[in-house]
């Protein structure tokens, strides 16, 4: 009898540990403070819906992709334009709702489930001061290439790197129909782009659509009103075995996905950035403010 005993109270702890690590998800991220936000966010999320979280922050983006495509990461936020560029060489240009549907289809093949986008999109974009693009009547890229075309003496700051990639710079100028003399570009690391813009040394700066110093520094975001950047939205995907043992976790996810956009990422961005808040805390009042927590 003792030995029977023995027996099942062995079978019910098994049962136990095999249904805890049944509900074990491994969620990544990659190593810039976006994702870090993103990642910290989704762990402390599903771990309140009850799941074991194994969160690995900090990855590279080819290395996180890999981890995923071979089931070492269930879950993680990727932006559609990495994915159809750098993951699929995907080099047309397409809208943002083509490159979500041509990630979906191309990714499927590989077991992976592009979940709902969110309307968070770190593209490429052209920014310039508030106060200074209100007064110039500037909103869009399409009012700014009016405005040199009109002769306004406007002066640009970008990274060397935009400046002469194929899709970069003159590109831009061909979508837009407009041209600006050399004289007027300054070329420096994209960090100090945003130092220059804020302080007045140009009119117009490259910028990354989500970065927490766009609102830090009251920059407004011209809009890309010809859509001639790549979409990069930022979108949780999930591995196909792992929605198939938890299918709720695509509605879950979902919900997380549509409280994103760029003015919410650029300020979460900025807590941790500019106002130095810790990531964790950062991730945790957004949770708690949408009551997720």
């Amino acid at each position: 009898m003792k030995r029977l005993m023995t027996t099942l109270i062995g079978l019910a702890l098994a049962s136990s540990l095999a249904s805890v690590q049944a509900q074990e998800i491994s969620v990544g991220g990659k190593d810039f403070t976006e994702q870090q936000i993103l990642t910290s966010m989704t762990t402390q999320y599903l771990e309140n819906l009850g799941y074991e979280v194994d969160s690995r922050v900090g990855m590279g983006s080819a290395v996180l992709r890999q981890a995923q495509e071979n089931g070492q990461i269930d879950l993680y936020w990727e932006y559609t334009g990495t994915s159809l560029i750098n993951y699929n060489d995907v080099t047309e240009s397409l809208s943002p709702e083509e490159t979500y549907q041509r990630v979906k289809e191309l990714d499927a093949e590989k077991g992976l489930v592009w979940l709902e986008p969110s309307d968070a999109n770190n593209t490429y974009a052209l920014a310039m001061r508030e106060d200074d693009a209100e007064e110039r009547g500037i909103e869009t890229l399409s009012n700014l290439a009016q405005a040199v075309n009109d002769g306004k003496p406007l002066t640009f700051a970008m990274n060397a790197e935009f400046y002469a990639r194929e899709d970069g710079w003159r590109p831009l100028q061909q979508a837009y129909d407009f041209r600006v003399d050399r004289a007027q570009i300054s070329r420096m690391d994209s960090g100090l782009v945003y130092q220059a813009l804020r302080d007045g040394q140009v009119d117009v700066g490259l910028v990354f659509a989500t970065d927490g110093r766009i609102p830090a520094f009251n920059f407004h975001v011209l809009k890309d009103d010809q859509n001639f950047f790549p979409a990069y939205a930022l979108t949780p995907v999930v591995r196909q075995e792992t929605l198939e043992e938890f299918p709720e976790l695509e509605e879950q996810m979902n919900a997380l996905s549509k409280l994103l956009n760029d003015e919410t990422m650029a300020e979460l961005n900025a807590r941790v950035d500019v106002e130095r808040e810790t990531i964790e805390g950062v991730a945790q009042s957004f949770l708690e403010e949408h009551e997720l927590l």
